[in-house]
């Protein structure tokens, strides 16, 4: 296995940048187009989709699948709450704060899970996200228990500015944050410490053997996924200004982990997209289809893996396997290797 440190750099994708102009420009005329119920779905899915690349982190890249990242963003949608309401109304410091907030519950937590590996460690994830959603719900002093925190002031995006009550405006909030996280992922996944997640996902002995510190490398994947959580959750609390114990609930993670398999492991734009599709399929084709809203994520659960076992960033691939024109045994003797 070559070294990463000295795997040779690869050129700047000029099409994958030009791709995610095109669709930052698309997600820009989401106010102009729809209304207000639409944009507000838009938003939920958005800050959705910052949480599905934190679990596509653990999950698709580094090899540790996590049933536990809704503990984190917890952490931040109540850290970025409390700011607000004690502190400052200022959007910058609440995901500051925030994340910072769920990057020490990650160090403090994380030795424990990255004990494990495969099932155990998602059984682990799977117990802390448990005990962060119970505490949720006893801390009165601190989270308002059971009854959550309410009255959360509308965020200030620049300094010197009113808060943002428009749902067009916070969504734009949460749109320019959301961009700014991807892109922080996509630099780390092209830096030698990303090759080396893939590494740890691929041959964990071999990389071992070679002289990495793998136990390292997979906490600080996992600081990073926590804090990223953390970041997704302070966004949750300034754009619904209501945090409650269910936002820490094992449903979160599941659906955050539903978004990751629907997109396609090890994708970030994947992960992205399959966020958008598991809330517009619960929150929009579930108000049309009243009441059937967990029938519908079944479905497309089951549709993902018998139609797109590689998700939604492989379609293209699966598409032309599934419905391409065989090749006869003549074609495949002189065809090209």
């Amino acid at each position: 296995m070559p070294s990463a440190a000295t795997s040779p750099r690869r050129p700047f994708p000029v099409r994958t940048a030009l791709v995610v102009g095109a669709v930052v420009l698309l997600l820009a005329l989401v106010p102009w187009v729809f209304g207000a119920f639409t944009v507000s779905t838009f938003t939920r899915a958005l800050v959705f989709a910052v949480l599905a690349m934190s679990v596509n982190l653990l999950t698709g890249v580094a090899g540790m699948p996590t049933l536990g990242q809704a503990a984190y963003f917890g952490v931040g949608a109540y850290a970025g709450a409390l700011v607000a309401i004690h502190w400052s109304d200022l959007g910058v410091l609440q995901l500051v704060l925030a994340t910072l907030a769920g990057v020490v519950a990650a160090l403090v937590t994380g030795p424990l899970a990255i004990r494990g590996r495969g099932v155990a460690f998602l059984m682990i994830t799977l117990a802390i996200g448990e005990i962060g959603y119970s505490a949720a719900g006893r801390l009165d002093s601190v989270t308002g228990g059971t009854d959550g925190l309410s009255g959360i002031p509308p965020v200030v995006a620049v300094p010197g500015s009113g808060g943002l009550v428009n749902e067009g405006l916070i969504y734009y909030y949460v749109l320019v944050v959301a961009v700014v996280a991807y892109l922080a992922v996509a630099v780390l996944l092209r830096s030698p410490f990303g090759l080396t997640l893939r590494g740890l996902r691929d041959n964990e002995a071999r990389l071992r053997a070679v002289g990495y510190r793998t136990d390292s490398y997979a906490l600080a994947a996992y600081v990073y996924a926590g804090g990223l959580a953390a970041l997704a959750g302070s966004l949750w609390a300034s754009s619904q200004r209501f945090v409650a114990p269910g936002d820490l609930a094992f449903e979160v993670s599941a659906l955050a982990l539903l978004a990751v398999i629907v997109g396609g492991l090890g994708s970030m734009w994947g992960a992205s997209l399959g966020a958008l599709v598991v809330v517009f399929t619960q929150d929009y084709l579930g108000q049309l289809f009243s009441g059937h809203a967990p029938l519908l994520l079944g479905l497309l659960f089951v549709l993902a893996v018998y139609l797109l076992p590689k998700g939604i960033a492989g379609g293209p691939r699966q598409w032309r396997r599934m419905f391409g024109r065989r090749r006869t045994p003549d074609e495949e003797a002189v065809s090209p290797v």
